[in-house]
């Protein structure tokens, strides 16, 4: 998953490109157990909250994302993308 964010004088509301690997997207979700339309669905939201400013690189901003994750995923039907 690879997010683009809008430049400055993008069109209103546009907030960038979200990139997926469907070859990506398939191995991990076998690899985790997972279908592969959930995980493209967390690999979607993921690169969306990037688009609207969050982050993962320090342990404290990752806790947020992830928890953000969880609840659109859950709203969604999809199982928490962190549990063992």
């Amino acid at each position: 998953m690879l997010s683009f964010p809008a430049g400055e004088g993008a069109a209103p509301g546009f907030l960038g490109d979200i990139a997926l690997a469907a070859e990506t997207i398939a191995r991990e979700a076998a690899e985790q157990g997972k279908t592969i339309e959930s995980h493209a669905a967390h690999m979607a939201v993921h690169g969306f909250l990037h688009l609207l400013g969050y982050d993962h690189i320090v342990d404290v901003d990752a806790a947020v994302m992830e928890d953000r994750e969880r609840v659109i995923l859950a709203s969604l039907g999809i199982a928490d993308p962190y549990a063992e």
